[in-house]
């Protein structure tokens, strides 16, 4: 991977961005995105858009969502010790004994999250999982008026861990869901702004928020920006690892290539371009099948303003919603060039109807 590019992917991954609170990943972005568009802009919530070729047709949005799951300070009991809500799906049984951080008004509050020594629970006849209600921080304080003096109720809480590179092309982190995803599409952008070629789209790169907690921000703006095509971009679930049941989850790979989701909220006539413009490029793709939902951002985009034709496109990756999520940069640079590839597929005033 270019050298500014992974350097861009790892500020990105390691900077905070819990859901509901996502500024400070948000300026990186935005900072990062903007030599490469004729304009960037934030709207009331928080998401960013980045243009390219301004009054160009169609409209092709690059969405993907920048917050992480997280907790937030929810009680603190009188010796000083946090309790917490959940912001996304984190799981409480792996969260135990994490180093964490509280990102209060006042600058960053270093914690852990507490864990009963196993001494103390050889009598428990049967260990159950913990609810997210039953998980401690603690801050290093006595009490409660200590406590509420570093930290308030609702500040949010993020794990500590951070990007790391763990062997040949293979990365390690703790939010790659889905920041492999606003790196994606400004990457894409990126490419597009260097190419010698010409574009007749207009490109909205998006980095929305609150995708975690109820496909929040990509509903606000897609309303606004009125796309003619959208593709999403997030991660999926590799099923490359021990006890994962491939009959029921799919047959996913880390290092085969990103994947392109078929049917539901996935428009058939994008899905059929985005594969020939991989072909094409020789980009290897790897293929997922939906029922109801895809679980992403791409299932409220499509229904918008009486339908936006959208496309899911995503990053197999190992151990999603843990400290340890494992991607392979070589399957996540193929996103933005297939990504830029697209753009540049679209003829001016294109249209994506299903044909009957």
């Amino acid at each position: 991977m270019r050298e500014r590019s992974l350097s861009f992917l790892q500020t990105l991954v390691n900077t905070p961005s819990p859901s509901g609170n996502e500024t400070r990943g948000q300026r990186v972005w935005l900072d990062y995105a903007r030599p490469y568009a004729e304009e960037t802009f934030s709207d009331a919530y928080g998401n960013c858009v980045a243009v390219l070729n301004k009054g160009g047709s169609p409209r092709l949005m690059l969405a993907a969502h920048a917050d992480e799951i997280a907790m937030a300070v929810n009680y603190i009991n009188d010796d000083g010790y946090i309790y917490v809500r959940r912001l996304g799906g984190i799981d409480a049984a792996i969260t135990k004994a994490q180093r964490v951080v509280v990102h209060s008004r006042n600058g960053p509050v270093k914690g852990v999250v507490g864990n009963v020594a196993p001494h103390l629970t050889k009598a428990d006849k049967e260990r159950k999982l913990p609810q997210i209600h039953d998980l401690f921080i603690d801050i290093g304080v006595g009490s409660r008026k200590e406590a509420g003096k570093l930290v308030q109720i609702g500040d949010p809480i993020t794990l500590a861990d951070e990007f790391e590179l763990l062997r040949n092309d293979l990365a390690v982190a703790r939010a790659f869901d889905n920041r492999i995803g606003t790196f994606a599409v400004a990457e894409a952008l990126r490419l597009v702004h260097g190419a010698k070629r010409r574009l007749n789209a207009e490109i909205c790169a998006v980095s929305n928020i609150m995708e975690e907690t109820g496909l929040l921000g990509a509903r606000q703006i897609a309303y606004s920006l009125k796309p003619d095509v959208a593709v999403v971009v997030d991660v999926t679930h590799a099923t490359d690892y021990p006890t994962v049941d491939k009959p029921q989850h799919g047959d996913v790979k880390i290092g085969k290539g990103p994947t392109l989701t078929h049917g539901g909220c996935n428009h058939r006539e994008v899905v059929s371009r985005l594969e020939a413009v991989a072909k094409e490029n020789k980009i290897d793709l790897q293929h997922e099948a939906m029922s109801a939902t895809s679980g992403t951002d791409t299932d409220v985009i499509f229904w918008t303003r009486g339908g936006i034709p959208s496309a899911l496109i995503s990053l197999p990756n190992r151990y999603m919603h843990s400290p340890v999520e494992l991607v392979s940069l070589k399957d996540l640079e193929k996103i933005p060039q297939l990504l830029a590839s697209f753009a540049f597929s679209l003829r001016r005033g294109e249209e994506f109807k299903v044909k009957i």
